[in-house]
């Protein structure tokens, strides 16, 4: 019997209440599958097909080839923003996610009120990245701000730390560690899930506090970790509106807080070479697919999952 006979026996074979089933599922998935196309999909082809034109949005895109590409390689200023960019998420990430996993630990022990606490961590994840929070960072650190009045009463005199290009990048580093919540919750949940039999067994062994934390929490943990590792990394890739809001939309002082995501806006919308801001999109996405397969390919060496012998 062929292939397609096969298939009508089956779909003939199928009830008609399961058919009538499917079709509400296909139904109710239509509106999805219509936004994937309409607004991911095909702004990401159109992106791509830019990519290799030169377009300003006021005349229609002439195609160039690669030379948009070609010319990545001689751009200083896109040089810089990948060095400000890898400054922030490298450094930023780990601190971030360190504290995170404290928190989380500090907060698995029982502490009283924990919904509270939880909620109260958890409301840096949803402003981080809001205007009002950048411009009150931007107040915060500025030369009357608030850390230099804390820094007054020790009789420390301040500076402008966002003026100033060798401390401006580390206010935005804290700016992303201070929005620890989302992952901290995910590290509290997959502490719930960690047996408890297991530091019973350990402590009736005689294994201290410490060595529990690494030798059961760690490595039981270390999925969740790769989860939120993860989705930090694409997250502070693509940040942008912090360094917006805190430099005035120049990347300044010195493109010292100059993101790769606030240069190709730049590149796109301030000098209309969309074009190039095109191919900047792809070269994005060309780093973050790739520092995400080689979080994949070291996961083997020191991610343990349960199913593992």
């Amino acid at each position: 019997m062929s292939a397609l006979g096969e298939l009508r026996r089956i779909k003939g074979s199928t009830p008609p209440k399961q058919r009538n089933q499917n079709r509400a599922a296909f139904l109710f998935l239509l509106p999805w599958f219509l936004g994937l196309a309409l607004v991911t999909i095909g702004p990401m082809a159109a992106s791509l097909g830019l990519s290799f034109t030169r377009y300003n949005l006021l005349s229609p895109p002439r195609f160039n080839g690669i030379d948009n590409f070609v010319r990545m390689l001689e751009d200083e200023r896109l040089h810089t923003s990948l060095g400000v960019t890898f400054q922030y998420v490298f450094i930023s990430v780990p601190l971030q996610l360190g504290l995170a996993l404290l928190l989380a630990v500090a907060l698995d022990r029982g502490l009283r009120g924990l919904s509270f606490y939880r909620s109260a961590f958890y409301l840096p994840s949803l402003l981080g990245a809001s205007v009002a929070i950048a411009m009150l960072w931007r107040q915060i650190f500025g030369v009357d701000g608030l850390v230099n009045t804390v820094l007054a009463w020790f009789g420390i005199e301040g500076q402008g730390w966002i003026s100033n290009p060798d401390t401006a990048l580390g206010t935005l580093m804290v700016l992303n560690v201070w929005t620890f919540g989302s992952p901290m919750v995910i590290f509290l949940a997959g502490l719930r899930q960690i047996p408890a039999m297991y530091y019973e067994a350990a402590a009736v062994d005689g294994a201290s506090r410490r060595q529990q934390f690494w030798r059961i929490t760690m490595p039981l943990l270390t999925p969740i970790i790769f989860f939120n590792l993860i989705l930090q990394l694409i997250g502070a890739f693509q940040s942008f509106t912090q360094a917006f809001i805190v430099s005035g939309g120049t990347g300044g002082p010195v493109d010292s807080t100059l993101f790769y995501t606030l240069y190709l806006y730049q590149r796109g919308f301030a000098n209309l070479d969309m074009g190039y801001a095109s191919a900047m999109a792809w070269l994005l996405l060309v780093i973050i697919a790739a520092f995400t397969a080689i979080n994949f390919w070291a996961s083997k060496y020191w991610v343990f999952y349960d199913d593992q012998d």
